[in-house]
């Protein structure tokens, strides 16, 4: 347990940020599986806003965002 004041401030604080990165993958997750399952120009154009935008605040890695969108757009291709 924190035993300064400053360190209490520091745990509620990452708890707070915990629960919104925690939040924002899993919204991140969904919009990446309905494009899998459906992908369109649009869906792909919102996805790749979700990814560049997580990446910017680092939630995700930008390797990883880069990754995703270009098998996302190899899935465009084929269809």
């Amino acid at each position: 347990m924190p035993i300064t004041a400053q360190a209490e401030k520091k745990l509620r604080h990452d708890r707070r940020r915990t629960l919104q990165t925690v939040r924002l993958r899993r919204e991140l997750r969904m919009i990446v599986r309905k494009a899998r399952t459906s992908p369109t120009k649009k869906s792909l154009s919102t996805v790749f806003q979700a990814l560049d935008k997580a990446a910017k605040t680092r939630i995700i890695h930008r390797n990883k965002a880069a990754r995703l969108k270009s098998r996302l757009s190899k899935l465009l291709k084929t269809k």
